[in-house]
């Protein structure tokens, strides 16, 4: 994959999630445990390449209109495990680096 977080939004939503692994963060700009989330997701990006990293700005409009239709998230951020368009696992809050390696490596194992 590439290495970084990428920038989620209706037009991208289903080519990231269909991926083999990929991991989907949902949060708004005014959230702080979601910007203490983004040095966290740069590094899993940058050191679990064969996953697809994602992160959906819900707080701009008209880009992830048809994703709130599809999803109602109670709390940001919340993290969403994929695998080929199959949501495997939801987690709401911040997750610590270690436990969200621990996960990956759980649901995505290492090719």
């Amino acid at each position: 994959m590439s290495g970084i977080v990428e920038d989620v939004s209706d037009d991208n939503y289903e080519t990231i999630i269909h991926a083999p692994a990929s991991l989907v963060v949902y949060g708004i700009a005014s959230c702080e445990p979601c910007q203490a989330y983004d040095p966290v997701l740069e590094t899993i990006a940058k050191t679990h390449t064969h996953i697809r990293v994602g992160k959906a700005k819900m707080h701009v409009p008209g880009r992830c209109r048809e994703i709130k239709k599809r999803h109602c998230f109670e709390t940001y951020p919340t993290t969403h495990f994929f695998s080929h368009g199959q949501l495997l696992a939801a987690r709401e809050g911040k997750i610590e680096a270690t436990e969200l390696a621990a996960l990956i490596s759980r649901y995505f194992p290492s090719p």
